[in-house]
């Protein structure tokens, strides 16, 4: 099973939160929908940033305690080695899932009148 290592920010880029997770995209659903819980208002993590995919928990595991104890400036260069623009990496992501749904036609039969 695949584990994931990421690192989420507010939109000012004022807090790195490091979290490690097996489904992303249903914790990244958890941190918009609850924007207040762990946070105020103003530093609402809602930037996926930077992640990495582990094939086992223990690898994810020991790399989350590495980034944990990383300071704010060593967070700030692994996410510009491969994010250099602070992109929200979120949107790429749910791209997978929206080839899996069957698409939905809504076209509509026209009668030709004779």
């Amino acid at each position: 099973m695949k584990k994931f290592v990421y690192v989420l920010t507010d939109r000012n880029r004022t807090s790195l939160h490091v979290g490690m997770s097996a489904d992303l995209m249903k914790t990244l659903s958890f941190y918009k929908n609850m924007p207040n819980l762990f946070f105020d208002s103003a530093q609402q993590l809602s930037r996926l940033v930077y992640f990495e995919e582990f094939k086992t928990e223990a690898q994810a595991l020991q790399r989350f305690k590495v980034i944990s104890r990383f300071t704010r400036l060593q967070k700030e260069r692994l996410v510009r080695s491969c994010n250099p623009d602070w992109i929200d990496l979120s949107i790429g992501l749910d791209f997978e899932n929206l080839l899996l749904k069957p698409k939905v036609s809504f076209q509509v039969a026209i009668p030709i009148a004779n």
